[in-house]
């Protein structure tokens, strides 16, 4: 917890615009990513409108209005979905609104040395990269934080 009162939950993650459009149009570090939350169902991703929104003009750009329209109603069912104030940055807003410990995002500036010494007076998370997301996020470690019992390992299919 930091001197803000702001206590994270520890299976609340966010994933950036790029991430999310990467997750469903390219695949790779992106998809591996996100599949730790498709294959456990007490992990949940946490997302703002306008970060929904930004994901949504993406897919659009690359592919189509459909599949971005599809894509955008199967992640608002999934997600929880937080407020955003008007001129927050979409992640940071996701991850304070929604007590989020995770951010995933391709953005650099993000993940620098003076970003997360700002951040850490405002609230306590993690940001990294897509990649290193994926190698180091342990599903069973957060499990055994949060939960009293043995870590049952994935309880979904992350295709489905």
């Amino acid at each position: 917890m930091t001197d803000s009162g702001h206590d994270p939950d520890h299976a609340r993650i966010v994933a950036d615009a790029g991430v999310l459009a990467a997750d469903l149009l390219v695949g790779g570090a992106a998809r591996e990513a996100l599949d730790h939350l498709r294959r456990h169902s007490w992990l949940e991703l946490v997302v703002t409108g306008p970060l929904l929104d930004d994901a949504e003009a993406v897919i659009t750009d690359l592919a189509n209005d459909e599949l971005a329209a599809d894509w955008r109603a199967k992640i608002e069912a999934e997600a929880v979905v937080v407020d955003q104030p008007e001129g927050d940055h979409p992640s940071l807003a996701a991850a304070y609104r929604g007590d989020a410990a995770h951010i995933i995002s391709q953005d650099g500036s993000l993940q620098s040395v003076e970003a997360g010494a700002n951040l850490k007076a405002v609230m306590d998370v993690s940001i990294r990269s897509p990649d290193a997301f994926a190698r180091v996020f342990d599903p069973e470690g957060v499990y055994e934080l949060l939960f009293d019992d043995a870590y049952p390992g994935p309880d979904r299919d992350p295709r489905e």
